[in-house]
C-alpha cells in the first residue's frame, strides 16, 4: 500500500521446507544463503519488476544480518538498506551463544549454522567490511536484546563513523529482540517508512524491496 513491490525469499537454510533444505544453509551465512537473495534481486530486475537503481534490502534478526551482508558483499545491488536487530559480528554472536545459559539449544543452533572457525566467522561478519557500503543504512535495536547483544550495534556504529557512512539509528532502552511495545513499534515503522520514502520514491511501480525474514 506504499507503492513497493516486495520480494520475500525462502533462501536455503529456511525452516519448513525439509531437513535437507535447512541443512543447505549450514555455514552459509553471507555465502550461499546470501546468494539466494542476490539471485532473487537479479531475477526481479530481469523480469522488469525492479529498476536496478532502486532496490532496497530490509530484514530483521537474521534478515538484519542479511541486509548488512547485502550492503557489504554486493554493494552495487542496493540503493539503501534497513537492519532491524541484526547481528553484525558473527564471532560475537557465537561467543555469546556459548555463554547465554538455558541450554544447549543456542549452542547447538550456532554450532550447526555457523561453527566456531574464527577465520570463517570474521570473513562473514559485515562489521569487518563497512568501508564497502555505498548507500544509506537504517538500523534499529533493543538495548536489552538477549539474542543480539547491543554490542553488535556499538561495534557497527564505530565502523560506520570511522568510514563516514550515512546511517540512522533507533534504540529503545526497554526493548529486546524486536519491539514489543506498541508505541515503539509504531514509531519504528514510521521511521522505516520515512527512510524508504526518502530513498525509494514510493508510487513508482519499479521500486522493489527485498525482504529477508527471521
Amino acid at each position: 500500500n506504499r507503492g513497493y513491490a516486495v520480494l520475500q525469499v525462502n533462501y536455503r537454510g529456511s525452516g519448513g521446507y525439509g531437513s535437507s533444505f535447512q541443512r543447505a544453509g549450514y555455514h552459509e551465512w553471507g555465502g550461499k544463503m546470501q546468494d539466494d537473495l542476490t539471485d532473487a534481486v537479479k531475477w526481479a530486475i530481469d523480469q522488469g519488476i525492479a529498476d536496478p537503481a532502486r532496490v532496497a534490502i530490509y530484514g530483521a534478526s537474521y534478515g538484519g544480518y542479511a541486509a548488512l551482508a547485502g550492503l557489504v558483499f554486493t554493494p552495487e545491488l542496493y540503493c539503501c538498506g534497513a537492519n532491524y536487530v541484526g547481528p553484525s559480528d558473527l564471532g560475537l554472536l557465537v561467543g555469546l551463544g556459548k555463554n547465554r545459559g538455558g541450554g544447549d539449544s543456542a549452542d547447538i543452533f550456532y554450532r550447526k549454522f555457523l561453527g566456531d572457525d574464527s577465520e570463517y566467522l570474521q570473513s562473514r561478519s559485515p562489521v569487518n567490511f563497512i568501508e564497502r557500503i555505498r548507500v544509506p543504512l537504517f538500523n534499529a535495536y533493543g538495548y536489552n536484546d538477549p539474542r543480539v547483544d547491543i554490542r553488535h550495534w556499538t561495534r557497527l556504529e564505530a565502523k560506520l563513523k570511522q568510514f563516514n557512512k550515512p546511517y540512522e539509528i533507533m534504540i529503545e532502552d526497554n526493548e529486546g529482540h524486536g519491539f514489543a511495545n506498541e508505541k515503539n513499534r509504531l514509531a519504528y515503522y514510521r521511521r522505516l517508512e520515512a527512510f524508504f520514502d526518502q530513498h525509494l520514491s514510493p508510487g513508482r511501480a519499479d521500486a522493489v524491496e527485498v525482504k529477508s525474514g527471521n
